[in-house]
């Protein structure tokens, strides 16, 4: 494969990218992985700046790229590192907000331009909200552009002052299309017995256990369900600082729901599951949303954030915060064998509507262009 040509001020051969995470949470991980493996095989020099655990589990290595060791944003160091690492770059990505910061700290005084990626945004109050609004107006004015993977987080880029602002929904990395058939589970049967729902519909919600996720209105949900026959079996798979909460709840409520812990087969999971179910305040580019539709598994969520755009038709919808209509559409589903099978085939024409990791490598190479071409002289 012919290599990038790079019009770098350095007289490189081969275009050269930094790529830089933070504390890299799954999503942006997952997506710095398969954007290095496809820039690497288009002949683009790829150097992976993250923390070394980070590298133990995604193996940019692998991928083809160097991996740098730099320590996350709270170490007094990482900006050092970061600016060391990106010495001679043609361009650098930064993929989240303090990454991004800290990026743009690194690339002080330097032409090198920088490229932001959003995959989400915190949920903060208080103080802590307005110095994120600060941070945020702060990176995006730094960045010669900001890529976000819904319309809303891009929206949010224009409002904090982004100059160029542009959508870039991204792939969900490793993940079978769905023009491929599915084969036949051979686990379900394994997994529904493992977790108790024999006999019973099985719902699940996958997604670490914090106020985001909205599993206290799931909880509130599940209480309506307690009258069904057969009762519904909800499992949640994630940890997180509420679990010892929801346990509590789960207890002396009497609520047919397990907390089943980080699972490393959530794919198994989905397939054995009746119905997927996203209660969240907020999403961006859902990955249980895409393993559900992509696994035709019918799918109950919030209309909050991306998740809209990402679903279309394909799912149920309900409004955040709202257990009543939680309950209500899951139970509708569940009578309604003939609306299950209608979402399924849903889900598969809308999942083949997203993109594919190649052509989320060729949208982002196209921004890189745009920005190491020579400029025409006027």
């Amino acid at each position: 494969m012919t290599p990038v040509s790079s019009h770098s001020p350095h007289g490189q051969s081969t275009l050269r990218t930094v790529q830089v995470l933070g504390g890299g949470n799954a999503g942006s991980s997952a997506h710095v992985r398969s954007l290095a493996a496809g820039l690497v095989a288009r002949g683009v020099r790829v150097t992976v700046c993250a923390p070394v655990e980070a590298d133990r589990i995604y193996d940019f290595s692998g991928a083809g790229a160097e991996h740098v060791h730099v320590p996350r944003s709270s170490d007094p160091g990482s900006v050092a590192a970061l600016r060391a690492a990106c010495t001679g770059a043609d361009l650098v990505h930064a993929h989240g907000l303090h990454a991004s910061f800290r990026a743009a700290l690194a690339l002080a005084g330097r032409s090198t331009p920088l490229i932001v990626t959003w995959h989400s945004r915190a949920h903060v109050e208080g103080a802590r909200a307005h110095f994120l609004r600060l941070l945020e107006r702060r990176v995006v004015r730094a960045a010669a552009v900001v890529l976000g993977t819904t319309s809303d987080l891009v929206d949010r880029a224009r409002r904090a002052g982004a100059r160029d602002a542009r959508l870039a929904a991204v792939a969900l990395p490793g993940r079978r299309t769905s023009a491929e058939p599915a084969e036949p589970d051979l686990a379900r049967p394994k997994i529904r017995a493992e977790l108790g729902a024999i006999g019973r519909p099985l719902l699940m919600a996958v997604g670490s256990l914090d106020p985001q996720r909205g599993y206290d209105v799931l909880l509130d949900a599940a209480r309506a369900w307690r009258g069904l026959d057969p009762m519904p079996l909800v499992a949640i798979a994630g940890e997180g600082p509420l679990r010892t909460a929801l346990q509590r709840r789960i207890e002396e409520e009497g609520l047919p729901v397990r907390l089943i812990g980080r699972r490393d087969d959530v794919g198994e999971l989905l397939a054995a599951a009746d119905l997927a179910l996203l209660p969240s305040r907020w999403e961006s580019r859902s990955v249980l949303a895409q393993e559900a539709l992509h696994a035709r598994v019918p799918l109950v969520a919030t209309a909050v954030g991306g998740v809209p755009e990402l679903v279309g038709d394909a799912a149920e919808l309900v409004p955040p915060g709202d257990a009543e209509a939680f309950a209500d559409a899951v139970v509708r589903l569940l009578g309604d064998p003939e609306r299950r099978e209608l979402l399924a085939e849903q889900g598969l024409r809308q999942a083949a509507t997203w993109p594919t990791e190649d052509e989320t490598v060729a949208q982002v190479l196209s921004v890189y262009d745009e920005l190491t071409q020579p400029r025409p002289l006027i």
